[in-house]
């Protein structure tokens, strides 16, 4: 029963492990930058993208430096939307 209990335990901590959000990373000149946020070049588009204190800057930031910027994806909010096939019936 405590090997059941302990491979439960392992095998959940193995999925919270893989559910951490994906990684993604822009590259470009700094244009603009606050406390809170960064703004990016790149191409023509311009990324802004918020940051806070933990942010690990190595390097002098500043702008017109190159930089590159790791960033994850949070959602804000959830709205669901009916779906009018099944609102029909």
């Amino acid at each position: 029963m405590k090997t059941l209990i302990a491979m439960t335990l392992l095998t959940l901590s193995l999925h919270s492990f893989a559910a951490a959000p994906k990684t993604y990373q822009v590259t470009g000149p700094v244009l603009e930058m606050t406390d809170t946020t960064i703004v990016v070049q790149k191409g023509k588009e311009k990324w802004e993208i918020a940051k806070d204190a933990a942010a690990k800057v190595t390097g002098e930031l500043k702008v017109g430096s190159k930089v590159t910027v790791e960033y994850f994806m949070t959602a804000k909010s959830i709205e669901v939307k009916e779906d009018k096939k099944a609102s029909k019936k």
